[in-house]
């Protein structure tokens, strides 16, 4: 998806369709999904769909929820996005179910290669595992994968994988604060 090897400063980074996807996908952010009244998350649901993210059932994604590529998006079942959460999704991002994440978090799955002569652009997914809370404003980098069942606190930044499911992790960077107790769903 992202071409290699170019110039950033003179040419694109993606290929024309996937720039006019990402415009059309723009619009119907700008005009359908982010005006759309609250409780309308069958909606946005809906347009999510057309745009060919998988979505479970009981999904709730807020109208100003941020959405690079719905295409690269898949959801389980009974999650909830909240408003002001950025996915940027260059890199398939992939969301558990009973997943929850609040307000202002971001999941970033692209960034630079910094030691490259054309600070070439790159993507690795990002995964949360079933029963993950990513809290308010925290950050989720590219590559990272979140074990079931924890809990990242409010601003914290992972970028790197958290391995043991139902664990608390808070701070920049992230570290592990505790043990869950477990809940099943």
């Amino acid at each position: 998806m992202i071409i290699q090897g170019n110039d950033p400063y003179t040419s694109p980074s993606f290929s024309l369709g996937n720039r006019l996807l990402r415009a059309l996908w723009g619009a119907v952010w700008l005009l359908l999904f982010r005006p759309s009244p609250r409780p309308f998350h069958a909606w946005r649901r809906l347009l999510l769909r057309l745009f060919g993210a998988q979505l479970g059932k009981h999904v709730n994604v807020y109208p100003n929820v941020k959405i690079w590529a719905p295409w690269q998006l898949t959801i389980g079942n009974k999650v909830g996005i909240a408003d002001g959460v950025t996915l940027y999704n260059m890199a398939q991002i992939t969301i558990g179910d009973y997943c929850v994440v609040s307000q202002g978090a971001h999941l970033c799955a692209g960034s630079h290669d910094i030691d490259s002569g054309n600070f070439q652009l790159i993507a690795k997914p990002i995964e949360l595992e079933k029963n993950v809370w990513v809290c308010a404003e925290a950050f989720v980098g590219l590559g990272v994968t979140i074990a079931e069942g924890c809990v990242l606190g409010a601003r914290a930044v992972v970028v790197k994988k958290i391995t043991e499911p139902w664990s608390v992790w808070a701070g920049n960077p992230a570290v592990k604060k505790k043990i869950r107790n477990k809940r099943v769903m």
